[in-house]
């Protein structure tokens, strides 16, 4: 068993436990005030640990620096302390299976949810490890806190052990990476940095540095409102042509139901209004950023065409750019790729690189100008109530941040 194994189990089912969802409606960074629960306590735990320049930023990022003990490159180490707004993440109740037994999971708290490993394969192959989930009502919240617990563990590793030698590491919590915020402007200027991993990947292996480019689109529908019972000729009902925009948009394909690969989507998330006015979100998704664009405008026509059905209606389509394929910037200069991978490879680790069908704070920072790959924490089915992770797997992404920082400092 790795002597990282209970401390990283610890860390884990503390940190899930707290309720650190992010909120795309509200304002402020972070965007809500229990996020400040998990950011604090990363001041406490790495100041208590003797971390240097513990600071919790303005925007709510905690930045810290685990001293060198050699020259070479100023390395960061991140990850992000809210949990998604998808799912119900409110009383989360952490449990870990000791030596999974490759059957059938079930849920104390949701007696009818199953995690089934005929359905997910990589769980299938993790018999004997130590498995967490939530209890069946709640997402777990791995996503991130894995990533936590792991950049956490790394750090007080090499605090307590000076004789091995590493660059100057710097390490960072960001909240709201959920909602698309949680690289702040000034982040790339505080963290200061030559490159920097995210922990917020899945599979043991993953090196990620080909992402979706990303954006977020926003309709509004405004019809006309009047008494249904003089509404004749006159009454415009909104939710009639929200629901004909989404009826428009592509249904057997370009969704996410329908696509895999390298496809990205147009994803509507959320509806809602009155027959007044209606607000429909959608989540643009390509790796090209000439799909990006196509799908943009694709979904303005739409809007167009049924705005041109009905003249006495408003409808507005604005699109806000959130990320860019860090595969843009990376492909120029892969020192931090070729890194990781000579540091799997020293840990007799498979590389397991495949453009990742989402975005992390890395693909803002290296858009930023602060070149920042993905590296693997086991978390799986993230979002909602199957979410799952092996211990076992935190241990390897832990081993895989130490040895970085050791070939960071043989390179000199």
């Amino acid at each position: 068993m790795s002597q990282f194994h209970e401390e990283l189990k610890t860390r884990l089912v503390r940190y899930c436990a707290i309720d650190s969802q992010s909120d795309m409606d509200r304002p402020g960074a972070p965007s809500t005030e229990c996020q400040h629960d998990m950011l604090d306590l990363m001041v406490s735990e790495l100041t208590e640990m003797g971390a240097q320049d513990v600071t919790k930023t303005p925007y709510g990022t905690v930045i810290a620096t685990i001293p060198g003990t050699a020259p070479g490159p100023t390395i960061g180490f991140l990850a992000h302390v809210d949990t998604a707004p998808q799912f119900n993440a409110t009383g989360v109740k952490p449990r870990v299976i000791e030596g999974y037994n490759g059957g059938v999971i079930t849920y104390p708290d949701d007696p009818d949810l199953v995690l089934d490993p005929t359905a997910f394969p990589y769980l299938a192959g993790k018999v004997g490890d130590d498995i967490v989930t939530a209890s069946g009502l709640t997402l777990l919240g791995a996503d991130d806190k894995a990533g936590v617990a792991i950049v956490m563990t790394a750090a007080r590793h090499l605090l307590q052990n000076p004789d091995i030698q590493r660059p100057t590491i710097r390490v960072a919590f960001t909240p709201d990476e959920e909602i698309g915020h949680g690289v702040d402007p000034k982040l790339p200027a505080d963290l200061a940095v030559d490159f920097a991993y995210t922990l917020d990947g899945g599979d043991l292996g993953e090196v990620t540095y080909e992402t979706f480019s990303a954006d977020f689109a926003v309709v509004t529908v405004t019809g006309v409102s009047i008494h249904p019972g003089w509404a004749k000729g006159k009454l415009v009902n909104a939710i009639h042509l929200a629901s004909r925009i989404v009826d428009t948009l592509p249904q057997a394909t370009m969704t996410p139901e329908t696509t895999d690969g390298i496809d990205g989507f147009i994803h509507a998330v959320d509806m809602k209004g009155s027959a007044d006015r209606m607000e429909l979100r959608f989540i643009l998704r390509d790796f090209e950023r000439e799909g990006l664009e196509a799908k943009g405008a694709l979904l303005r026509q739409v809007c167009e065409a049924i705005a041109a059905t009905e003249p006495r209606a408003e409808i507005t389509c604005t699109i806000t750019p959130q990320y860019r394929n860090m595969r843009y910037w990376l492909e120029t200069d892969m020192t931090p790729v070729d890194l990781a991978r000579d540091a799997l490879r020293d840990l007799g680790i498979a590389e397991k690189s495949v453009p990742i069908r989402g975005g992390t704070d890395g693909s803002r920072l290296t858009e930023m100008g602060v070149p920042c790959p993905n590296l693997f924490t086991g978390m799986q089915n993230v979002h909602g109530p199957l979410e799952w992770v092996s211990v076992q797997d935190m241990t390897h992404a832990t081993d895989l941040c130490l040895r970085i920082a050791e070939r960071a400092a043989e390179r000199g």
